[in-house]
């Protein structure tokens, strides 16, 4: 269902209609089988790429569209209305992108970021560790000097596209405390490369999730991004993007989810008439509206203030924290719409639900947004 938007230009309100419209020709149709069949949607990502989807917050020079974060997010939003998997993939491939298109060299742009932006490589983001998985600072994976070149060894879990990507973006220890981690640029066909089975999730199965081993994978000093010891930083501040990303990914699966039970509640009928017509029916339809516009208010108001230039990092965790709690709440109401419908594979309600519980999780649980928005405070 479009929503009402306010959009910096026409030019931008024309994009978010062209992203409405790819997805309903392209995503719908395949989401059911693909999420049934657990299978990873590769080609999907090329289209979207060429399109012009995985570049939209990216300079021009490089393949991007140089477009607002604002509308950037309303057109993932859109995606992730239709497909939460190509979504979240989508909103991670930018976050792999952040680091190299905010802090690489002039050369190193203009090497990588050309294909990454294209959709012809697909990146993956390589900073949880299966025993610091909320605390970074803590990993152990090393990126040993040998020479000018590195070796890095050690192990990163829950990587999205762990195995399938083209690209990882890994953040390694070069020496000691939160200062001694540093960003590297590392291509998926480096020897000392193996990813483990996809793990086994109860949602987002079109979307695959692996731990990824690297031993003594050599990285050229060309490859390091930014400076070493820099890591740390690049990496907070890319998770700050990308959890707006996952703000608006959660936003469009809520939206998904009532759309679905309005529609519904519309046809199904009880003592008499249309079940929206029931009080009790209607005003949990009206709270799941209500909590799905605070949603998108958080992540556009975030949205405004990182193009802004203004420090964004309260209102990200906000936002995150808002709409992904809110996805779980109005996923579960619309099975809860659908009765027993909504517990069976029959309709897309059970799914949304699984979908939007690892929402709560990755990207910083809603426990550490807690914890960022608290300091602030």
């Amino acid at each position: 269902m479009p929503v009402s938007r306010l959009m910096p230009s026409v030019e931008a309100d024309d994009l978010v209609d062209l992203v409405r419209d790819i997805a309903a020709k392209e995503l719908l149709p395949r989401v059911g089988e693909y999420e049934a069949n657990g299978t990873f949607p590769r080609e999907t990502f090329r289209l979207l790429g060429r399109a012009g989807l995985l570049s939209l917050p990216y300079a021009e020079q490089y393949g991007g569209s140089d477009q607002p974060y604002e509308v950037y997010l309303q057109a993932l939003e859109e995606i992730g209305a239709a497909w939460a998997s190509v979504a979240v993939g989508v909103s991670v491939h930018v976050l792999s992108c952040f680091p190299l298109a905010v802090y690489g060299s002039d050369a190193q742009k203009a090497r990588w970021l050309p294909d990454m932006l294209s959709g012809e490589l697909l990146g993956a983001y390589c900073l949880s560790e299966a025993h610091a998985g909320s605390n970074p600072a803590a990993m152990q994976t090393r990126a040993d000097r040998d020479g000018d070149d590195f070796l890095i060894t050690g192990a990163k879990a829950w990587t999205t596209h762990g195995g399938v990507a083209d690209f990882y973006t890994v953040m390694a220890r070069t020496g000691p405390g939160s200062r001694g981690i540093s960003c590297f640029f590392v291509p998926a066909d480096s020897p000392g490369i193996e990813a483990d089975e996809p793990e086994h999730k109860m949602g987002l199965m079109g979307s695959r999730t692996s731990t990824v081993r690297f031993d003594h994978v050599r990285v050229g000093p060309d490859q390091l991004i930014g400076r070493a010891g820099q890591g740390l930083t690049i990496a907070l501040a890319a998770l700050d993007a990308g959890r707006l990303g996952i703000s608006a990914v959660a936003t469009g699966l809520s939206q998904a989810a009532l759309d679905l039970a309005i529609g519904y509640a519309k046809t199904r009928e009880a003592f008499g008439k249309h079940i929206i017509e029931h009080q009790g029916l209607g005003f949990l339809l009206s709270d799941m509206a209500a909590a799905i516009g605070a949603s998108r208010a958080t992540y556009l108001a975030a949205a405004r203030r990182k193009d802004a230039g203004m420090e964004y990092s309260k209102d990200a965790s906000i936002a995150k924290l808002v709409a992904t709690d809110n996805a779980m709440r109005v996923t579960t109401d619309a099975v809860q719409v659908l009765g027993g419908a909504g517990y069976t594979r029959d309709f897309p309600a059970e799914r949304f639900m699984r979908e939007a519980k690892v929402m709560q999780i990755f990207e910083g649980t809603n426990q550490i947004q807690r914890m960022v928005i608290s300091r602030f405070l």
